[in-house]
């Protein structure tokens, strides 16, 4: 093979004409969609010609380069079309303007996690689409198309149960002898004001417990973080309830802690509990997202009403006060999602969309 430019010698082990569907990602900050197809396009790749587009992607992913779009006006090995998959609005038109306007042979699908209804401009593009999902039963009540609904799953090999002594919260090096944490960007949607507030009233009764708080903090939400930081200094807990920030790598705290808390006003989605709960960590979570339709109440986790402080400190507190039973849901929590969440599920509903797509 000659010498190519950087990244395009990857590329190029791509072979266009036995990819026969495209995974586009027209953002380049992670997010809940981008981590989505991080996660899931490998597990397609097993069984099926895939490949990602787009930045913010690791280089080990299936992924097509912006040079090698022009291959998509041709027919794929074996296959009358392509299939374009889209989460975003973005997406779509990219979709769009290839089929319509290029003329490409290939067919749309869209997934959609919102919970709320679609401005005119997304419902004209979803009336445009060849297939529609949803990502929960919740969010496909706010489509006014005929849809599928396939649940996100959780890839059981990167979150699994603690193995060995890193995975302990001894390991962690802070106070304690159990953790809570809270993960996700610190904003007001995410409901973490909702979790320092619990925090602040459950600790001083329950001095066995230290609470962390991981996630990125964005220049329009600094004056929030640090309000939420002066609110733990004021109380005097800073050693008991730490910002540890963006970390490199989420999922041994995930194993770490005994309970996480997922707080959310409002979500697409939402993968943290699915994660936490193939952690074997119990969880807490408000009923934004399709956070009801993962967590067993009273069985891996307790559900609260979204933006109710008051319910999601008593749900919290019920753990606290007994670590025995935040272990018991931990490991209901985990054969839950072995049994329902895989990613093998997900990649396979999918697959059972595009099938029906090339069947006609």
């Amino acid at each position: 093979m000659p010498d190519l430019p950087d990244g395009r010698a990857a590329a190029a082990r791509v072979d266009m004409r036995d990819v026969v569907v495209v995974a586009p990602n027209f953002k380049k900050r992670l997010s809940g969609v981008t981590s989505t197809i991080i996660q899931l396009v490998p597990f397609q790749a097993r069984d099926l010609g895939i490949a990602a587009l787009g930045p913010g992607l690791p280089d080990d992913l299936p992924k097509m380069r912006w040079w090698q779009v022009p291959a998509l006006l041709r027919r794929p090995r074996g296959k009358r079309f392509r299939i374009w998959h889209a989460r975003r609005n973005t997406e779509m038109i990219g979709g769009l303007v290839l089929r319509h306007l290029f003329r490409a042979p290939m067919r749309l699908v869209f997934t959609s996690a919102a919970q709320r209804d679609h401005k005119p401009f997304t419902r004209w593009l979803i009336r445009r689409m060849d297939s529609v999902v949803a990502t929960s039963s919740r969010s496909g009540a706010f489509l006014k198309v005929p849809h599928r609904v396939v649940r996100h799953g959780v890839d059981l090999d990167r979150f699994h149960p603690p193995r060995g002594a890193d995975d302990e919260w001894t390991s962690s090096g802070l106070p304690g002898t159990y953790g809570i944490g809270c993960f996700g960007r610190i904003r007001h949607q995410k409901g973490t004001d909702l979790f320092i507030d619990a925090m602040i009233e459950l600790l001083p009764r329950h001095p066995e417990w230290c609470a962390v708080v991981l996630g990125r903090v964005t220049a329009d939400n600094r004056a929030f973080a640090d309000e939420l930081k002066e609110r733990v200094k004021r109380a005097g807990l800073e050693q008991r309830i730490v910002f540890l920030g963006e970390v490199p790598d989420a999922r041994p705290w995930y194993r770490r802690i005994t309970l996480c808390v997922a707080p959310s006003r409002n979500e697409g989605f939402g993968l943290t509990p699915l994660e936490a709960m193939a952690s074997q960590t119990a969880v807490v979570a408000s009923d934004a997202g399709a956070y009801a339709e993962l967590v067993g109440e009273g069985k891996t986790g307790s559900i609260t009403p979204a933006g109710d402080g008051e319910a999601l400190t008593r749900a919290i507190e019920a753990y606290l006060a007994d670590p025995a039973k935040a272990e018991a849901h931990g490991q209901a929590g985990l054969e839950h999602v072995r049994a329902h969440f895989a990613l093998e599920r997900e990649a396979q509903g999918l697959r059972e969309v595009y099938e029906e797509l090339w069947q006609g």
